[in-house]
């Protein structure tokens, strides 16, 4: 669609618009609710009533939004790229709908523009204003919240934000892709070996392929081979204040475990920071539906689950900060420093671990030059979306193998499960094997392993053997997704905990035994459940020794940790040390109730 056809000048009747300009997917994620009277009543009692001119700009594309809007009459364009030669319209909203995506709640830049296309009305709210509302009609805010996650994912979908350009074959460029990928943005990368636009862009720019990875917003800002830093700081994604003084706590990891600490730790009081060094969510952030967990009986997503989650530990006050990997932890005057790989430091007075565990890379000829490229280590609607014409094999035998089968298997026309074992019972869910030995396009088989990765640029087979006859042979596939377990991120705590033979975190009377007696003697009590071999150190989730691998019992690690957060503080505090008692009222910061 042309710029000139995008203008809104020369609009259709509002509904005519909202139909014929709508995103290509259904909305199933009820991301375009249509107000009740009464909900728009509601709204206006505490928002002002403004009109609004064709052409009037409500929200800048690159600019944070401190305004909630509602269409009470006429219509507004949500225009990606407004002004430029490359204009997209993506959706235009009548009257009953609102304006805003999950960036507007959690405090990232917009990526599109809301322009009014049909002169009328609006009724706007502040943040806050919406905050106080949503806080005594929760009905109300659960509508807003539905609405927000469900167009991220549709942008998402849509390869709507920022542009990054670069080699499939760079290491960088595969970087800066994951990173924008596990943290849901909105992006599309352009690939400069196959992409015609890419030559375009980069004559535009003035800049050679030799300088690629770009990333490019809105045709007027560039970075050239960014950090993943310096791209999150673009979109506005949460960073540590500087000066960041001594807290109740820092939970290192934002996974289900992390952010599960989050909620109840900043919910009761406590002064509370979470760092991360990728993206929220962990490896539970990637996965496509979860249907195990208490509460949702039809599944949800890991992204939805994370954002969820996050935006929930915002309400009640955690700051979380990404990507800030950590490097180092020290015990120093009763408090703890974790030093960060870029300099930076935060102390606090105890420390819950939630850093969980890494995928395992597979190691077979061939495959390392793939990875990124047709080799992955997650599967989500990134990687699914270019799997629509040619098989694709998943290898694994736990439940995120599963999951990830099923997903694919609603792109890509056939999808094989590699397992090394002999069935799937040992180590995946009855319901996901159920849905797997169902599903038409899935193919499943046992007793075999990939022995080698095949292609030059892409992925165009691998070589699998079966255990059973030793026979090898090629298995025509054009991606492959690797979920053969997982390894703790624990190298940086070598020699400031006890770990296990595997590097995972030992807690309780493991943890105890492998201390010297006198530091329990000290502390006027034995180690806790969930606490490291340093006093007020604890591990939740995967990264604990022992844990149970799945996302309920990671989430209720992490709640339980923060009662034993509260008894180390309480008896640090009892037994005359330094007054760490938490505060006794949470910052309602957040959006939502």
């Amino acid at each position: 669609m042309s710029g000139d056809e995008t203008r809104p000048g020369a609009a259709p009747a509002p509904d005519e618009a909202e139909e014929s300009v709508s995103f290509e997917t259904p909305d199933i994620h009820g991301a375009y609710p249509r107000l009740s009277d009464d909900q728009t009543a509601r709204l206006a009692q505490h928002g002002r009533r403004r009109a609004a001119e064709t052409g009037d700009l409500l929200i800048r594309e690159g600019e944070r939004c401190e305004m909630f809007y509602v269409v009470l009459s006429g219509s507004i364009a949500i225009v990606e790229d407004y002004g430029t030669p490359g204009e997209r319209l993506l959706r235009v909203h009548g009257a009953g709908r609102f304006i805003g995506e999950l960036g507007l709640l959690n405090g990232q830049v917009a990526f599109y523009t809301a322009v009014v296309r049909d002169p009328g009305e609006i009724l706007a709210l502040s943040m806050d204003q919406l905050r106080e509302l949503v806080t005594r009609d929760p009905t109300l805010g659960d509508v807003v919240l539905r609405a927000c996650l469900g167009r991220r994912a549709l942008l998402v979908g849509q390869g709507a934000g920022f542009r990054i350009i670069g080699s499939r074959y760079s290491p960088d460029t595969r970087r800066l892709r994951e990173f924008a990928a596990r943290n849901r943005l909105p992006h599309r990368w352009i690939d400069l070996e196959t992409d015609q636009e890419a030559e375009a862009l980069l004559r535009r720019f003035g800049v050679g392929p030799e300088q690629t990875p770009l990333v490019i917003w809105r045709d007027t800002t560039m970075l050239r081979n960014p950090s993943n830093a310096e791209m999150a700081r673009l979109i506005g994604l949460p960073r540590l204040e500087s000066g960041n003084g001594r807290g109740d706590l820092l939970i290192v990891g934002s996974g289900p475990a992390g952010l599960a600490a989050a909620v109840n730790a900043a919910s009761e009081g406590l002064g509370t920071t979470v760092v991360e060094a990728m993206a929220t969510g962990g490896q539970a952030g990637t996965s496509s539906r979860i249907e195990n967990l208490l509460g949702f009986p039809s599944g949800i997503s890991g992204a939805e689950l994370t954002e969820r989650a996050v935006l929930q530990a915002d309400k009640f006050g955690a700051r979380i900060s990404l990507p800030a990997e950590a490097a180092r932890l020290e015990r120093r005057d009763g408090h703890y420093a974790v030093g960060f790989a870029d300099g930076s430091e935060i102390t606090a007075h105890t420390v819950v671990l939630a850093t969980g565990a890494r995928y395992r890379r597979l190691h077979v000829p061939g495959i390392e030059p793939l990875e990124g490229v047709s080799v992955h280590y997650s599967a989500t609607v990134y990687e699914a979306q270019q799997c629509r014409a040619h098989p694709v094999a998943v290898v694994g035998g736990g439940n995120s193998a599963g999951q990830a089968v099923l997903f694919l298997a609603g792109f890509a026309p056939q999808v094989y499960l590699l397992v090394r074992g002999p069935s799937l019972e040992a180590h995946m869910s009855r319901y996901l094997i159920d849905q797997i030995e169902r599903h038409p396009r899935v193919r499943v088989l046992l007793h075999t392993e990939v022995t080698e990765a095949l292609g030059d640029k892409a992925l165009e087979a691998v070589t699998v053997v079966d255990h059973r006859t030793g026979e090898h042979h090629p298995l025509d596939v054009r991606a492959l997704f690797v979920f053969t377990g997982a390894d703790p991120h624990t190298d940086w705590l070598s020699g400031a905990l006890a770990l296990d033979a595997r590097g995972y975190v030992l807690t309780g009377a493991e943890a105890q035994a492998c201390s010297v007696p006198e530091l329990w003697q000290s502390q006027g009590r034995d180690c806790l459940t969930l606490e490291t071999s340093q006093p007020g150190v604890f591990a939740a989730g995967d990264v604990r020794s022992g844990s149970v691998k799945r996302v309920a019992s990671a989430v209720g690690e992490g709640a339980m940790s923060i009662h034993f957060v509260h008894r180390h503080l309480g008896h640090s505090t009892a037994s005359g040390g330094t007054d760490s008692s938490p505060n006794t009222r949470p910052r309602q910061s957040a959006w939502l109730a």
